[in-house]
């Protein structure tokens, strides 16, 4: 298992700092780099790995500290994390001592804070063991396992790295966790991918994926679900045991959107609009991984996609602390051009109205000025924070769909605007070549998913096949 200490300091910390910190073991320890320079590894006796270090990040964002670790710290600041083996006692020691001395160097603070310590920690003693390091626990031919045990898992470059690792090696990305350990939406949408699970540690049963549910045992070289004799599965008992806290809900807008490849395009327009017409300000940051780092700017977004070209660029996108607001991106390269997928999230506490009425209006700034393709919009019951616990929520049920005019055009109007079902399209856009908004529910009606399984298999009934909706988290 690893433990993750991290320095939150106000100053940069520079060669010097990082080199005293790094010998909080003493001079005997040996240092190595990995993962292009961007970590720094320290070794005890025999190479064995005890602590990893990452370069520092500076996060210009207000609010990531408090969303990601419950401590308020004013942006701008640097994240300077160290990941301790506690395969090794005097490993978490001396990955506090490393933060420790960096605060102490630098000013700032140490998460969590009784991890903190300065005075130099002895690891003469440490048995040898082979090479391998602190990042990853567990590997094997089907499964790369980490255990984890923070308030809130983040799709960190750290964990980022190791999911890019296990699909090249063709293997599955399994996080085991604490059972109130919750994930931010990026990391959700990473595990949610199969064949990747989150291992929730559990007295009852042992354990159980948090996302699904279901009982889990170490089989094969990977954790995988418990099957009776006819083939089901069993569902933890944890998993939907009844909360007593208010549940807030959440407005889920996913969009597609598509351009023409040239010099002018700018990215990142229709999130920006979505963010603005349903929280009333722009994103405050953005980045490839968490913490979110970068102030928001369009304009450095389509630089960064630009340089990944041909592959495509999947980024984090937040809001402001006031609103709780948080959104993934994907730009993909296509032989018609660039396509934008964006999920949207933005949360509610309990007893908090929901801007339904302006989904329309979002539609038709979407469809004039940003290529919209297709846009989903649904409500879930969950917490206003829009963190995911390893507890049974309910599915999101649509609100709201649209089709762009080039896939009206290509269904045919007359078609697109007669579903099977009681529900009256309104045309946006220009009347020559419209788009469709298709009203579909309040966000609370159960019967909505019924009526866009109808619509989309009567849209799909063509010749032509049109953009399906984004998926949702």
């Amino acid at each position: 298992m690893t433990k993750d200490v991290i320095a939150l300091t106000p100053k940069m910390p520079n060669v010097w700092a990082l080199m005293a910190s790094l010998y909080a073991g003493g001079a005997d320890l040996d240092l190595s780099a990995a993962a292009d320079g961007a970590v720094v590894q320290l070794h005890g006796p025999g190479g064995r790995p005890l602590v990893s270090v990452e370069s520092p990040v500076l996060v210009q964002v207000p609010g990531e500290a408090e969303r990601l670790l419950g401590q308020r710290v004013e942006a701008p600041f640097w994240w300077t994390e160290a990941r301790a083996s506690t395969a090794v006692p005097e490993a978490e020691k001396l990955a506090g001592v490393v933060c420790g001395r960096l605060n102490a160097l630098l000013g700032g603070t140490t998460w969590p804070p009784e991890a903190a310590g300065t005075e130099i920690v002895d690891v003469s003693a440490v048995p040898s063991a082979g090479s391998g390091q602190p990042a990853v626990d567990v590997v094997t031919d089907h499964a790369a396992v980490v255990l984890i045990d923070r308030p809130v898992v983040a799709l960190t470059s750290w964990l980022a790295e190791i999911m890019r690792t296990a699909v090249a090696s063709r293997r599955s990305l399994q996080i085991v966790t604490p059972a109130g350990v919750r994930l931010t939406p990026a990391a959700r949408t990473t595990l949610a991918r199969v064949p990747n699970r989150w291992v929730v540690q559990d007295p009852e049963c042992g354990y159980y994926d948090g996302l699904s549910g279901a009982v889990l045992r170490w089989r094969d070289e990977a954790f995988s679900p418990v099957l009776s004799e006819d083939g089901t599965g069993t569902v933890a008992a944890a998993f939907t045991r009844p909360v007593r806290e208010a549940a807030g809900r959440q407005l889920i807008v996913a969009l597609r959107t598509g351009h023409r490849a040239d010099e002018r395009l700018l990215l990142g327009g229709a999130l920006e609009a979505a963010w603005k017409t349903l929280t009333g300000t722009a994103p405050a940051g953005w980045g490839p991984a968490e913490p979110v780092n970068l102030p928001w700017s369009p304009r450095q977004l389509t630089d960064l996609a630009r340089e990944r070209a041909p592959e495509p660029s999947q980024l984090i996108v937040v809001g402001t602390p006031d609103r709780p607001a948080m959104a993934t991106l994907r730009v993909t390269r296509t032989t018609k051009g660039v396509e934008e997928d964006a999920v949207l999230t933005v949360g509610y506490a309990a007893g908090e109205g929901l801007p339904l009425d302006r989904l329309q209006e979002l539609a038709e700034t979407l469809v004039r000025e940003h290529g919209l393709r297709t846009m989903l919009a649904s409500v879930r019951v969950g917490r206003a924070d829009l963190t995911t616990p390893p507890r049974l929520e309910g599915p999101p049920l649509p609100a709201t769909f649209t089709l762009g005019p080039d896939d009206v055009h290509t269904i045919g109007l007359d078609h697109a605007r007669r579903p099977p079902v009681e529900v009256q399209p309104v045309g946006l856009g220009p009347t020559t070549r419209p788009a469709l908004h298709y009203p579909l529910g309040d966000g609370e009606d159960a019967a909505a998913w019924g009526r866009l399984q109808q619509l989309t298999a009567h849209l799909k009934g063509d010749r032509s096949q049109p953009s399906t909706p984004a998926r949702q988290g």
